[in-house]
């Protein structure tokens, strides 16, 4: 009898550490966490982090679609899509994803020539004020 107790003990804690877990994990994927910083732009979301000095951007751009590119880690679930990914089978180049709502306007950051940020949040306006501060922020550099 008290093994049986035990197992039943032991399988009770089990499923509560996974739901904890599952519980964190969506926590921190389910939306993108952001800040401005005086030189920098960092975003968070998951697993995946991506800091960018002001000073290394070269274009923002308000864009419609995200271009097809082959995944390198990362994941898609309904309108939500986050990770790497590879621009093109030939270049090495990494493209960063961090998409909220695949339906709505995203932010296209380039910087150091090559590298690309796609980036958007599930609110629209919260969107556009982020494209319309960091275009702000890097138009001083780029005169």
């Amino acid at each position: 009898m008290a093994q049986k107790s035990k197992r039943t003990w032991l399988l009770n804690m089990l499923i509560v550490i996974t739901l904890v877990g599952v519980a964190l994990a969506y926590t921190a994927h389910y939306k993108n966490w952001t800040e401005i910083e005086k030189d920098s732009f960092r975003v968070f979301s998951g697993i995946y982090y991506l800091k960018i000095p002001f000073s290394e951007m070269d274009s923002v751009k308000m864009v419609d679609k995200i271009p097809s590119m082959e995944r390198i880690n990362g994941f898609s679930v309904k309108e939500i899509e986050k990770g790497v990914f590879k621009a093109d089978s030939i270049g090495q180049a990494k493209v960063y994803v961090f998409v909220d709502k695949l339906s709505q306007s995203k932010i296209r950051v380039v910087y150091q020539d090559s590298l690309k940020m796609f980036l958007n949040y599930s609110d629209s306006t919260v969107t556009e004020s982020t494209f319309k501060l960091l275009a702000e922020k890097i138009q001083p550099t780029k005169k």
